[in-house]
């Protein structure tokens, strides 16, 4: 499967590509993980491709995907022509107030990360929210192997920060239920 997470930099765009990767080589997958950094490093635009599947990945660039995840306008406006027919959009509502371009046969998933986010805590936790939602719509890597990965990635100070992911992970994966 060939997931685009895109957003603005800061929103945690590159993280949710590096978990949902190392959650695969947990589960013995095959694995890519390709980032792209606009001008800027926080505000600029930033994104990441990544491709997770069951035999050897023949390259990890991505112009089409079964799932693409926008956390802001621009990356919405970017990438949502990229998803396959029968594929995944899912957009950050907290972020994206308008309707996407494509009306034909994909699934749209919207989230309130930030709100979600804010309501735990922490709002930097969003993108993990939006990562939960995507693992809960999608079934590509268990739960338990995205905790695994997360407590791989957060060490040291980070370490604390690994209960409200996980938090945020489990609320994402109840907004995808909903929809």
């Amino acid at each position: 499967m060939r997931f685009v997470f895109a957003g603005f930099g800061g929103q945690g765009v590159m993280l949710m590509g590096q978990i949902l990767a190392y959650a695969g080589m947990i589960e013995g997958k095959s694995v890519t993980w390709m980032p792209s950094y606009g001008p800027e490093m926080r505000g600029g635009t930033a994104n990441c491709t990544v491709v997770v599947e069951d035999k050897e990945v023949a390259s990890p660039v991505v112009d089409k995907a079964e799932v693409v995840v926008a956390m802001n306008i621009p990356s919405m406006i970017k990438f949502q022509s990229f998803v396959t027919d029968g594929g995944y959009l899912f957009l950050n509502e907290s972020v994206i107030d308008r309707e996407p371009d494509r009306k034909d046969g994909i699934n749209i998933y919207k989230v309130n990360c930030n709100e979600i986010a804010d309501e735990l805590g922490n709002l930097k936790v969003a993108n993990m929210v939006m990562l939960g939602a995507v693992i809960g719509a999608t079934n590509i890597v268990s739960k338990e192997s995205v905790i695994k990965a997360l407590e791989q990635k957060l060490t040291g100070k980070k370490a604390n920060l690994i209960d409200i992911n996980i938090k945020a992970i489990e609320r994402g994966m109840q907004e995808a239920s909903k929809q």
